[in-house]
């Protein structure tokens, strides 16, 4: 085993298989094997960690600075500027948008307005909250007005569900309010959400998740996820019968993770046949299913199709920066496959899920990868354009049909643009920093605090047996820098469990407190300390982060350092365009030399090979683009002249062929240069997945 192979280590360690061992070691089908469906049990497994009240947590410095621009940007102004939400609404009572896009929007403007704050956003939102709280019919049923309801004057109830809409919007809206509800325990929250599941109770025979399209069937584990969460707070059993024919009715996510064809098809076929089982959004959704399932039945077999499942997943489609291809479908692991960004957000979301409930490190160390590496580069700077495809060897971002299973004859898939592509990622981005903000601590269930993700802010809670007040401040620039502070302000001294993550791809971790070096600890794991902590008490953990190589589809290497993923630094020339459908948008190229091969003796030893250098300081006003980039990796490589973009509209650049040895073998310009490698998070053209030369 190579150096380069032993270093296929953290986010992929044990997730992803080193490609050619893929073909050994299947499991028996999972016809063999029963998952618990309608289990009589009463409760809930215990969960592993609890999320926070939505304002329990507040971003600092960096990311602080992220949710300003976001809360400026569309984030916090999509209903002025984007005609669909802003006409007519009707989550307000009006004739529009009574669809997804509305729910999307709030899944993120809410969480930042408390996150923030923010009382402007606050009152903004609100107005969306009241009116659906208010507007509830006496059956349960909510939302905007259907088509019959305005045409005949009466209200849908349990004997006309046929006349209401799609249960797919509604659930969006349920996670809207069930944060509302931790950030304010609005009375009205609880009663509301019990008519409603006591209505779906009553019809989704009648009227079941298929009824109307097939979204809500492929993302039945999100109402399902709220079901459950409403029975932590009422302890309704009929909750837990509610979520069983949720799940009956579903795509079976469970089945399909666990069963290993699903994943293998999905990298050989892009026709229509089970086209939504291969969605990357509807796939990102569908990853949370076997934890929600293992949460409401105990059964075990639900975790082994989680781990099995995504391990497969990354491994056949997974890319460098730490998501699947998702383009719209799952299109195998070459780097020049895209991601739709509605599939980030939502894997992400459903990865918060997972840790709650299974305290999985694994899945912690897969979120943060997302975050800090897939999440950053897919919209500009000031929050307003996003691309719907982003790719991780991407040289090139303009109008055009690349190699995406969705072509979409308006080729606005790949640009920077509000409107390009489909919208429902403009409306549903900005949940993705929002929610990994609230989810950077969470409650542990014997009184303590958990810190599983690691950035600046500051936490209010109540610890310990006696529910005391403790705040705690987190000083660090993480992911660029490998030490992290945390001071704790608390009136009385008081003790509970302190429990921090200490992630894969770090060898030994060092912590601290008041200045003393209390303990080492070797990655992958969770360390608790237990003790009681007084006012001013300092707690240092310090990561300490080396570069590493890791092993990617066609035979690539990617360069890492800590929980960043590093790519060609390249100068971009950008360009406003017009599109006479989907107005304004950038495209992005460059004029540097790009196409080089990573030295096999860098990759197989890049401790010595390579050199990483602070440029300049992360200040309070971090963007993640190639001017504020505070680090650089110096890597020894050579040009490819035979490696070139390929002719037409899509100028891509697929990645040369390679030998078993992961050599690319054919002539290379003499000269070795060291190019120089920034996070992949502030680039938009770059190339990160390399092939290696001798």
């Amino acid at each position: 085993m190579t150096t380069t192979a032993n270093m296929i280590l953290a986010y992929i360690r044990p997730f992803i298989l080193v490609i050619g061992a893929l073909t050994v070691g299947f499991p028996p089908s999972v016809k063999a094997q029963s998952f618990k469906t309608n289990d009589p049990q009463t409760s809930l497994s215990p969960a592993a960690y609890t999320a926070l009240p939505l304002g329990a947590i507040r971003p600092k410095a960096w990311l602080l600075h992220q949710l300003q621009i976001m809360n400026e940007g569309a984030s916090g102004h999509l209903d002025e500027v984007y005609a669909k939400v802003k006409n007519d609404n009707g989550w307000l009572g009006g004739k529009g948008d009574g669809w997804e896009e509305t729910p999307y929007w709030l899944d993120g403007a809410l969480p930042l307005a408390y996150l923030l704050d923010d009382a402007r956003l606050k009152q903004k939102v609100q107005h969306y909250i009241d009116w659906t709280l208010d507007h509830q019919r006496p059956s349960g049923y909510f939302g905007p007005l259907t088509a019959w309801e305005r045409k005949t004057g009466k209200q849908v109830s349990a004997d006309s569900c046929g006349a209401g809409d799609d249960w797919w919007p509604r659930m969006i809206m349920l996670k809207v309010l069930q944060q509302y509800y931790t950030a304010t325990n609005d009375k009205r929250v609880i009663p509301f959400m019990t008519r409603y599941f006591q209505y779906q109770l009553k019809t989704i025979r009648q009227c079941p998740l298929s009824r109307w399209t097939d979204w809500a069937s492929s993302r039945g584990a999100d109402n399902a996820l709220i079901a459950q969460w409403l029975y932590t707070q009422t302890g309704q059993k009929e909750l837990l019968e509610l979520a069983a024919i949720l799940q009956q009715q579903a795509i079976p996510w469970s089945q399909l993770l666990l069963g290993r064809d699903w994943v293998i098809t999905a990298a050989a076929y892009q026709d229509n046949d089970n086209w939504m089982t291969r969605h990357g959004v509807n796939v990102g959704m569908g990853l949370k299913d076997p934890a929600v399932q293992y949460q409401r039945t105990s059964d075990s077999l639900y975790l082994k199709a989680l781990y099995t499942g995504f391990r497969d997943l990354m491994s056949l489609h997974g890319l460098p920066f730490g998501m699947f291809s998702a383009d719209e479908d799952l299109h195998g692991n070459a780097p020049e496959q895209g991601t739709e960004l509605c599939a980030t957000v939502e894997a992400m979301f459903s990865l918060e899920n997972i840790i709650g409930i299974t305290g999985d490190t694994r899945f912690m160390d897969a979120l943060e990868r997302m975050a800090f590496n897939a999440l950053p580069g897919q919209t500009t700077d000031d929050y307003n354009n996003k691309q719907y495809f982003q790719m991780a060897n991407q040289l090139r971002i303009a109008k055009g049909v690349f190699d995406f299973s969705l072509p979409f004859e308006r080729e606005m898939t790949n640009v920077l643009g509000m409107r390009s592509g489909y919208t429902c990622c403009l409306a549903n981005m900005h949940q993705g920093w929002t929610k990994f903000t609230s989810h950077l601590w969470y409650a542990t269930p014997n009184h303590g605090l958990a810190a599983l993700h690691y950035s600046p802010n500051e936490v209010k809670s109540r610890v310990g047996a006696g529910n005391t007040a403790v705040t705690i401040r987190e000083e660090t620039n993480y992911p660029f820098d490998d030490n992290i502070r945390f001071l704790l302000q608390t009136r009385d001294a008081v003790e509970f469990p302190w429990q921090l993550r200490i992630p894969a791809w770090c060898k030994e971790a060092v912590i601290s407190v008041n200045g003393k070096e209390l303990q080492r600890e070797q990655g992958g794991r969770m360390v608790t300390i237990n003790r009681k902590w007084h006012n001013g008490d300092r707690l240092e953990l310090k990561l300490p982060m080396t570069i590493t190589v890791s092993e990617w589809g066609r035979n690539t290497r990617a360069v890492e350092r800590g929980p960043l993923v590093y790519a060609l630094k390249l100068k971009e020339n950008w360009k406003k365009q017009q599109d006479e459908v989907e107005g304004e948008y950038f495209s992005v190229s460059t004029n540097d030399t790009w196409n080089y091969g990573l030295l096999q003796k860098a990759v197989t030893d890049p401790q010595t090979q390579m050199t990483v250098a602070q440029t300049q300081p992360v200040k309070d006003d971090f963007i993640w683009n190639l001017a504020h980039a505070p680090l650089e990796i110096k890597v020894p490589a050579k040009q490819i002249t035979r490696w070139q973009l390929t002719a037409g509209s899509q100028e891509l650049a697929p990645v040369p062929v390679s030998s078993r040895e992961g050599l690319y073998r054919g002539p290379t310009e003499p000269t070795v240069t060291n190019i120089t490698l920034v996070p992949i998070g502030c680039t938009k053209v770059r190339i990160v997945a390399f092939p290696v030369v001798r």
